[in-house]
């Protein structure tokens, strides 16, 4: 008879899953608001979790920079200001535009590959226009995320991570009606034009292509 000690419990990594899904989601959307004390009993509770599990999660939302701990220890919602938006921004777009001329000076078949993925990625954005602002948010964090995994530099996708959570508030921050716009199919479709046809100027393009977000912000802050 086979052992079966050392496999790892699907139950348990489901509901870290879950868990982090619905975190996620709550810091992103709002629910839980900028600054909000996560605190480990409550949450616990209110999820149907136990501790362990719950602080696995929340691990991983500090990774993706959704969650950072004050002077005691204790672990907050990050609050977003004009700096880290439009910095953090600047970061994307530097990551995005060198994924961006990796994939380009890819040889032909591996960057066919890179665009085949992109492309289901953008698929599955279109399939998730009916769905909530959530969901489309997620499909298009999908997207840039498969843009960096295509550039082969793991670093580089390694980096794009640690920030993804300050792009997701960022781009809830500008508001609803704008954030549907930013995560609008048409607008990821300029992308995988831009890789197809490899311009010259394809990093100065794509920074542009990011950084215009920004004009959505209200940010006020001296250069």
């Amino acid at each position: 008879m086979t052992s079966t000690a050392s496999l790892p419990s699907l139950q348990t990594q489901n509901l870290r899953e879950q868990a982090l899904v619905a975190l996620r989601e709550a810091i992103v959307m709002g629910s839980l608001s900028p600054g909000a004390h996560l605190a480990e009993v409550r949450l616990a509770s209110d999820l149907g979790i136990s501790r362990g599990t719950l602080r696995e999660a929340l691990r991983q939302l500090q990774q993706e920079g959704l969650a950072v701990t004050d002077g005691r220890g204790r672990l907050h919602v990050r609050s977003l200001d004009a700096r880290m938006i439009r910095d953090t921004f600047r970061v994307r777009a530097a990551l995005e535009s060198l994924a961006a001329r990796t994939i380009a000076e890819l040889p032909a078949p591996a960057k066919d590959s890179a665009l085949r993925s992109l492309e289901k990625a953008l698929e599955a954005m279109s399939a998730a226009e009916d769905e909530s602002l959530h969901v489309r948010l997620e499909a298009d964090v999908e997207f840039h995320r498969t843009l960096c995994r295509a550039s082969g530099n793991e670093q580089l996708l390694k980096t794009w991570e640690q920030i993804s959570g300050v792009v997701r508030m960022s781009i809830m921050f500008a508001g609803v009606e704008r954030a549907r716009q930013n995560v609008a199919v048409a607008r990821h479709r300029e992308v995988t034009t831009l890789l197809r046809e490899s311009p010259r100027d394809l990093e100065v393009r794509m920074t542009a292509h990011i950084l215009d977000v920004l004009d959505d912000f209200d940010l006020e802050l001296d250069d």
